[in-house]
């Protein structure tokens, strides 16, 4: 034990570090004055390069293997064989990865943040295409490094979804795929057209802002230990179980944007609020996965925050919080209005029926970029030509396409399949929750989130980072993810809806 004790403190020296890091990028992204962009990549890439030193170092190695015969008497699901078990995985990944690589990453992924801020507001993917051609060649080296057998996405996904493979990716992804295209098609067919006038009025920036508070203190946040701050794409970070952070983006001529980015990044901080701490400054202080993390994010964004039941209780604060602007608006048909489904540009502003089609564009493109067949400069027209075929949508500029999305700058290739996976998962653990809890519904009627919370809590939150993914699911649900459960929540919902 007093070995576990050293992995202990040396691992939370590196936590300490990474976590300095995420603050860096955190003022990076809401506060940092442009000018400090080029002194700021060299910070980063600074402690990126301290951190990895310090994790990878031959210490950290003999410890996990001194313990690893240590460890083979202690029970599988305590915290002590959990801890040493994340660390040794993260270790064997690491270790793969030269320094001078994970340093080249960090500054050109810090530098290419603010790149892409000023491509996307002159919505001209020519100042960003260099820097992401460079992003791409990096990836593929990393991709190298690590090391694959099959295909060179499976480890860069595998930094973000432990277990999952491409091949079994591709064949949720094919399941899904087919659950969906008729259900787009029935409503489009549908002669149920939603009323969505309403939207079509300025909302006050300020009245939006503190509506986004109320809502997320409503659902359980806790603004002791967090706060929201103004960014150019809503993030979460954590620094501690003590210190989560939520970020939002406000735009007057669309209100639901700001009130469905608080509740989708509230429940990410839900989840980190939610873990032990006792799990700080360790590598089980973060979720089971990405996929996992998104399971609670939208979770609360969509199954609760764009459920009936949740407005009925809602809505009339919502009129409080703009005068005069919903008073012709019945409950009922602002909840048709936030369920409306119809193919449109923006992933994080698109309905749940098509949404995962824009994953599956994101992940069609990267796989494509990795692969080579592909050039970084011809991905407008590519991009828009996939918009087409999926949605039907023809881009009308490169803001809306290509540059819409922030993960590209920060090297986050293999992440937007969380996306998707997440969606599953999270139908599947609410139904889960709802049969512990019956009257859930009748709960979020009141204004009542605790009950959910609570379960989060005792069912998913608790662990951590204790399990992989595919383990916390079968302790969860009692089985594997699977398409089924959300296309059957996305019949019922929308046959409602759209009478189909």
């Amino acid at each position: 034990m007093d070995r576990l004790q050293q992995l202990k403190e040396r691992v939370a020296e590196v936590m300490d570090l990474r976590h300095a890091l995420a603050l860096l990028e955190w003022d990076q992204q809401t506060y940092m004055p442009s000018g400090g962009n080029e002194a700021r990549a060299e910070q980063i890439s600074t402690l990126s390069k301290i951190a990895h030193q310090k994790f990878t170092s031959p210490e950290v190695g003999q410890l996990l293997e001194d313990l690893a015969p240590e460890m083979e008497s202690v029970p599988y699901d305590s915290d002590e064989a959990a801890l040493v078990r994340r660390t040794k995985r993260e270790y064997d990944r690491r270790t793969k990865l030269p320094m001078a690589l994970v340093a080249r990453f960090a500054r050109i992924t810090s530098l290419a943040h603010e790149t892409w801020v000023h491509a996307r507001r002159e919505s001209n993917f020519a100042m960003f295409a260099p820097t992401l051609a460079e992003i791409v060649e990096l990836e593929i080296e990393t991709a190298e490094a690590y090391g694959y057998l099959e295909s060179i996405y499976d480890p860069l996904m595998d930094g973000f979804e432990p277990g999952m493979k491409t091949l079994q990716l591709k064949q949720i992804f094919a399941e899904l795929r087919d659950g969906l295209v008729p259900i787009v098609q029935a409503i489009v067919e549908s002669p149920h057209k939603v009323d969505r006038r309403f939207l079509g009025q300025k909302f006050a920036i300020q009245q939006q802002e503190a509506f986004s508070l109320e809502l997320l203190k409503g659902i359980g946040y806790d603004f002791q230990r967090g706060r929201q701050d103004r960014t150019a794409h809503p993030f979460t970070t954590t620094f501690s179980s003590g210190d989560v952070r939520v970020t939002n983006r406000f735009m007057e001529d669309l209100m639901t944007s700001s009130i469905f980015s608080a509740i989708h990044e509230g429940g990410h901080a839900l989840y980190d609020q939610g873990i032990p701490p006792r799990f700080d400054r360790t590598p089980l202080a973060f979720g089971a996965s990405f996929g996992v993390h998104e399971s609670q994010s939208r979770m609360w964004e969509n199954i609760v925050g764009r459920n009936l039941h949740f407005w009925k209780f809602w809505f009339p604060l919502a009129q409080k919080a703009f005068p005069g602007q919903l008073d012709d608006v019945s409950v009922e048909g602002f909840w048709q209005t936030i369920n409306t489904v119809e193919p449109s540009a923006i992933r994080v502003e698109s309905d749940e029926v098509t949404y995962n089609l824009h994953i599956m564009l994101r992940f069609e493109v990267e796989m494509a970029l990795l692969e080579g067949k592909i050039a970084t400069k011809d991905l407008p027209e590519i991009w828009n030509a996939k918009m087409e075929e999926y949605l039907g949508y023809q881009v009308k500029n490169d803001a809306e396409g290509v540059l819409q999305d922030v993960h590209w700058s920060g090297g986050s290739f293999g992440y937007f399949p969380s996306y998707s996976l997440g969606n599953l998962l999270s139908v599947q653990y609410f139904t889960r929750a709802l049969e512990d809890i019956p009257d859930l519904y009748r709960q979020f009627e009141r204004g009542e989130y605790g009950g959910l919370l609570t379960w989060l809590h005792e069912n998913i939150h608790v662990y951590g980072g204790k399990y992989m993914p595919a383990e916390l699911t079968e302790k969860v649900i009692g089985g594997p993810i699977s398409p089924q459960p959300f296309l059957a929540y996305l019949r019922k919902k929308y046959g409602e809806i759209y009478g189909i």
